[in-house]
């Protein structure tokens, strides 16, 4: 198979100098099968999407979409994707299931009037939408595993694509629960205890005092605990809460300021939200 990351942004689109080195598209991979030319297989729809129509032979996509979750990032660019809105077109679009909505009602949560002029069963070409739930299933030509990962804001799913000469994973958006480190840091709270840290912080209940303090240490000082983990874990991957976030007057993975933190902090990356400040 032959990948191409047309999209690697998160939360907007980057334009401009600071943001070349990775572009500035957000959420898209293309997936060509061994042996051919064009791409079958897409991940996400965020504006890399665009991009697709010069990677065809012809004028018109046939083939799938994966989407990870349906954060506007992910999907902003399935209605600008001009090999997929024309009359020939042929697209499958698989989504995660969830609120017992159907795959198009799921979509046209964001993707209607008066939120945007058309929904999706207004794109051109022959399109369906499908809300999946978790398995290994054909698409596309490939072999694709699914699973839930943690994504705050709706179901989300990882994906894993084969053929007969490799494999790749694909999650872009998720908040690792257990990681080596875990079993060596007690201020990351474990599976079991996170419903009831969740609903004690929701409802602001005077229940036991001990998931409310594990919440509070690990949203605390989760970058201090990840440096401590350092030690004895391999790399671990972070993302901080928002009210752990630095003010920011650029957009979300600026360049730079991702390489600079990088080099300094070593095997943790230290990848923040962007401010709401």
């Amino acid at each position: 198979m032959k990948i191409r990351l047309l999209g690697v942004r998160g939360s907007t689109p980057a334009p401009g100098a600071d943001f070349v080195r990775y572009g500035g598209h957000t959420s898209c991979v293309a997936i060509t099968p061994s042996g051919e030319s064009d791409p079958t297989l897409l991940l996400d729809a965020g504006t890399g999407i665009r991009s697709v129509t010069e990677l065809l032979s012809g004028p018109a996509f046939h083939g799938s979409i994966l989407l990870t979750h349906l954060h506007w990032d992910h999907v902003c660019g399935l209605p600008f994707f001009g090999a997929g809105d024309h009359p020939a077109s042929s697209v499958d679009v698989h989504l995660p299931a969830q609120l017992r909505c159907s795959g198009r009602d799921l979509l046209a949560r964001g993707m209607s009037p008066p939120s945007f002029p058309i929904g999706p069963e207004d794109l051109r070409g022959n399109w369906t939408f499908r809300a999946e739930e978790p398995g290994a299933r054909r698409i596309a030509g490939f072999e694709v595993g699914c699973a839930d990962v943690a994504h705050k804001g709706g179901r989300t799913y990882g994906y894993r694509v084969s053929d007969a000469h490799g494999a790749i994973a694909y999650l872009p958006d998720h908040n690792p629960a257990r990681a080596r480190s875990d079993r060596e840091d007690p201020t990351v709270v474990p599976p079991s205890l996170s419903a009831e840290v969740r609903s004690c912080s929701e409802a602001g209940s005077s229940a036991s005092a001990r998931p409310r303090a594990a919440a509070s240490r690990t949203r605390g000082s989760l970058v201090r605990s990840a440096v401590r983990s350092r030690r004895t874990a391999s790399s671990v991957l972070l993302f901080p809460s928002r009210r752990a976030a630095p003010r920011r007057t650029q957009g979300f993975g600026e360049d730079r300021v991702l390489d600079r933190r990088a080099r300094a902090a070593g095997s943790v990356i230290d990848r923040p939200n962007p401010s709401r400040s």
